[in-house]
């Protein structure tokens, strides 16, 4: 994950917990991301890791909804083709999705979904 992306996604972490207690333990992160030397990459896919899953889930189901998949992006970053891939897979199963490049985009989602 790259920093500033890192940052963006720890400041909306902390919101959370502090705005939706009951569910902290609900929203969590996907630690899919970072630079992987091979061999270490490949010790992961035969783990269970799968490119393209969203950074973060929040395991609350909603407004017919199971769930909810924010990818964290940051600056002109955009969407891998597995990441969209991820998103519409996951849409078809009946997840809420979005993608978010800023704090105030987050907190829209989320007071969104969960009212």
């Amino acid at each position: 994950m790259k920093s500033l992306e890192g940052k963006l996604q720890t400041e909306c972490f902390k919101w959370f917990r502090y705005a939706y207690p009951k569910y902290k333990k609900l929203f969590y992160a996907i630690p899919n991301g970072g630079s992987r030397n091979k061999i270490e990459a490949k010790n992961l896919k035969l783990q269970g890791v799968v490119p393209g899953v969203s950074d973060t889930c929040l395991a609350v189901p909603r407004n017919g909804y199971h769930g909810l998949y924010i990818e964290f992006k940051y600056g002109k970053n955009d969407l891998s083709d597995d990441q969209e891939e991820f998103l519409d897979e996951v849409k078809k199963q009946g997840y809420a999705t979005a993608v978010v490049w800023t704090f105030d985009e987050f907190e829209k989602v989320i007071t969104e979904y969960l009212k």
